[in-house]
């Protein structure tokens, strides 16, 4: 399945990546269109700029004159000083405007119209001082010819030549300046406007692609959740199987437990029972004659009486004859007195009474079996509390100790035990906990639901389960007379 993922994840990753790649092209094209628009449009402006200072230079020159020149007229008709004001400002201003225009015009070709139109000014302007001088020296005839003379209208009309030259250029020049401007903004929307129907158009393709992306993810998803949900279905059939198998396994192994404690009971017993019969009739044969073959005729029936006992702990280790006959709790009762005898352990009990099925009640037994011995073998314990409790449809069963505990976290594999009960709880609707800490003992939770016992128990084809042999004590008074015999099953 990830096979199938390879393509659309490197895909994906191509398309981001031309993405990416696409976004900063079209970004660095906008800027460099927007960029170009923008100096070329400000160098045209900068020049039209330079171009209406040299304009309003040339033009400044020539109020200048002019206002000298009338004011000069004005002064010589009236011989009030106020009139010479426009002189006096021409005499002040005339040399910065016309050293800008040198230097607006220098290095070009209009730089001999601007020297000579400069040269002019400044002659027309003493021409101008010299008059009024000449007037109030009282030389009237010597101003009066100077004024009627043609000299200071020459250069006069020189200098509006130069400066209507200079204007024409200079006006000509701004429309081409303001042209460039307009060609740079046009260009710079055309542009514009260019890359954004290319990153529409791109932007298009790009949601085209993703869409498609996003189809093959949602398809590959579809395929996982059907994978997944199909290998769902396959980890609950198999793990149903698994539980099956095992409830299987756990009934075939207490069936055969059971099997094979009849055949200890009917086959064993019988034969032992024979044995200890035929002794206990020689015994009372040779006790006179004999008294050396009569101890050992007594040592051999202590060795089957041992035997016999021997015998009978096995059945009731394989299938214990008390779950049957008697029920969960006194069965679990013996078992329990007889461990704290074997094993010196102090066991508080707390069993309560509950309706529950063979099925069950084998498993709480084999629970209660597990979880003492592993207290025995492990635990160093000295006292384990069991308690048995119906409650809210469940029954419960803890099996608690104070020994040294362990981390369940940490156990390794090997320890099948309560794994395998687990298991069995689980088979039958219940569940199992294990809750330890080292240094504070370790408690057992089994707890299965409470059901009404409707099987039959666990027997022979009759359904009863066999009754143990009596103890090797009652044999003694058996009668020993006539042939011997194979034993009939004999009961306590």
């Amino acid at each position: 399945m990830l096979r199938h993922l390879d393509p659309w994840l490197e895909g994906a990753s191509r398309n981001r990546g031309l993405a990416v790649g696409l976004a900063a092209l079209a970004a660095a094209a906008v800027m460099g269109v927007s960029e170009a628009a923008y100096w070329g449009a400000d160098e045209a402006l900068r020049q039209s700029q330079a171009r209406h200072v040299a304009r309003n230079d040339g033009l400044r020159l020539r109020e200048l004159l002019t206002d000298a020149e009338t004011g000069q007229r004005g002064y010589l008709l009236t011989g009030r000083d106020d009139y010479l004001a426009p002189l006096h400002l021409a005499e002040a201003e005339l040399p910065s405007v016309l050293k800008r225009l040198r230097g607006q015009y220098a290095s070009s070709a209009w730089e001999a119209l601007v020297a000579d139109a400069s040269r002019r000014a400044g002659e027309k302007l003493s021409e101008l001082q010299l008059v009024v001088k000449l007037y109030r020296d009282g030389q009237d005839s010597a101003w009066r010819g100077l004024v009627e003379s043609d000299i200071g209208r020459e250069k006069m009309q020189a200098v509006r030549e130069a400066v209507a030259q200079l204007d024409a250029h200079e006006l000509t020049q701004i429309a081409s300046e303001r042209d460039a401007v307009a060609r740079s903004l046009n260009y710079g929307r055309l542009g514009v406007h260019a890359l954004t129907l290319l990153s529409l158009v791109g932007l298009a393709v790009f949601l085209r692609r993703n869409e498609a992306l996003h189809a093959a993810r949602r398809g590959h998803a579809q395929e996982l959740a059907q994978e997944r949900d199909r290998l769902d279905r396959e980890v609950a059939r198999r793990t149903a199987e698994l539980t099956e198998l095992a409830q299987h396994l756990q009934t075939v192994r207490e069936d055969e437990r059971a099997h094979l404690a009849r055949e200890l009971h009917d086959e064993l017993g019988a034969l032992l029972t024979a044995a200890k019969l035929d002794v206990a009739r020689i015994r009372r044969m040779t006790k006179t004659a004999a008294p050396e073959i009569d101890d050992r005729l007594k040592h051999m029936s202590e060795l089957l009486d041992q035997g016999i006992a021997l015998k009978r702990r096995i059945i009731e280790d394989l299938r214990p004859s008390a779950l049957s006959n008697l029920g969960l709790i006194p069965a679990l009762e013996i078992f329990t007195q007889e461990f704290a005898q074997r094993s010196g352990l102090q066991l508080q009990i707390e069993l309560d009474d509950a309706p529950t099925n063979e099925a069950g009640r084998l498993a709480l037994y084999r629970l209660v079996q597990e979880a003492l011995t592993n207290v025995l073998r492990h635990a160093k314990a000295r006292v384990v509390r069991v308690s048995l409790q119906a409650t809210d449809g469940w029954l419960q069963l803890q099996i608690r100790d104070d020994g040294q505990g362990f981390n369940p976290d940490a156990v390794g594999s090997g320890h099948h035990g309560l794994l395998g009960m687990r298991y069995r709880m689980e088979s039958l609707g219940g569940t199992l906990q294990l809750l330890s800490t080292p240094g504070r003992g370790t408690l057992v939770l089994a707890r299965l639901p409470v059901t009404a016992d409707t099987e039959p128990p666990a027997g022979d084809a009759t359904g009863t389960e066999p009754a143990p042999l009596s103890e090797p004590g009652a044999l003694d008074s058996a009668r020993a007379e006539g042939p011997t015999a194979p034993a009939a099953r004999l009961t306590a």
